[in-house]
């Protein structure tokens, strides 16, 4: 009986180190895919402890120039974005102005004012000017597009993007 259960658990032994040998490699060697949008926090969220007052003047290509004024812009957070081929953000809107720097790829934005679409490749900048500025942005390459953004007048905790109803089809 003891030669006959040490046959049965080396055999069982046996087939349990076949299936790890063959199984559990394969599925360590296939991460998983990243997801469409990934957010990066690179500071908390701080707060000024001067009075600052921010103004800013933005004028979209083909829009007329709009003045961003924040009486109290009070809180900041700065975020990585990493924005995958063909990924979009919802449509949606901030609290206070935000300004984006675009490190790689193209990062393309939609203002629900005109629906046009501004492609901003690597090595430029724009200014969303928030404060119910409704928008979306997408990456319609081919290649990952990793920007940062500014966000002022960011709300203590809690989302940084307020949802917004589709404006352009």
């Amino acid at each position: 009986m003891t030669r006959k259960r040490g046959a049965v658990a080396g055999t069982v032994l046996i087939a349990v180190l076949v299936l790890a040998l063959n199984v559990l490699p394969s599925s360590a060697q296939t991460p998983p895919p990243p997801p469409p949008i990934a957010t990066e926090f690179l500071t908390g969220r701080a707060v000024f402890t001067d009075h600052v007052t921010l103004k800013a003047k933005v004028r979209l290509d083909g829009l007329t120039t709009q003045v961003v004024q924040t009486g109290d812009p009070s809180r900041t957070v700065v975020a990585r974005f990493t924005v995958q081929p063909g990924a979009q953000f919802p449509w949606h809107s901030h609290r206070g102005p935000v300004v984006v720097h675009v490190v790689s790829g193209e990062l393309t934005y939609v203002a629900a004012d005109d629906c046009a679409n501004r492609k901003y490749p690597a090595g430029t900048a724009f200014v969303d000017p928030g404060h119910g500025h409704v928008h979306t942005a997408f990456n319609g390459t081919n290649d990952a597009t990793v920007f940062v953004a500014t966000f002022f007048d960011a709300p203590a905790e809690g989302p940084l993007l307020i949802p917004a109803s589709p404006r352009c089809s």
